[in-house]
């Protein structure tokens, strides 16, 4: 099982990316996701989560900006970013609790950086 995250890139402030967690091998679903970034100089932070029941979460610096979502079939989380800031400027990676048969794993995948010019 890997995890890919992809979609990182250089935007100006006010413009959007979508980041991509897409989950590869055999497995049968992905119960959940967590998106979470690390800016320069900062440990590690929550962004938003997606339960098995499609409920999600988000940090309240990110609140009414971004937006979690999923595609079951392709097995991958994204991670709609819009109206970024310079502080949004960050290796973002995710987690994600997978399903393989009657055994859960979590995995994490490796980051993908987000960069943001004012």
């Amino acid at each position: 099982v890997q995890l890919q995250a992809s979609g990182g890139g250089l935007v100006q402030a006010g413009g959007s990316l979508r980041l991509a967690c897409s989950v590869s091998g055999s497995i049968t679903r992905v119960n959940g996701a967590d998106w979470f970034r690390q800016r320069p100089g900062k440990q590690r932070e929550f962004v938003a989560s997606i339960s098995v029941s499609d409920t999600t979460e988000y940090a309240e610096s990110v609140k009414g900006r971004f937006t979690i979502s999923r595609d079951n079939i392709r097995h991958t989380v994204y991670l709609q970013m819009d109206s970024l800031t310079p502080d949004d400027a960050a290796v973002y990676s995710c987690n994600a609790d997978i399903q393989i048969l009657f055994r859960r794993e979590r995995h994490w995948g490796q980051g993908t950086q987000v960069t943001v010019s004012s």
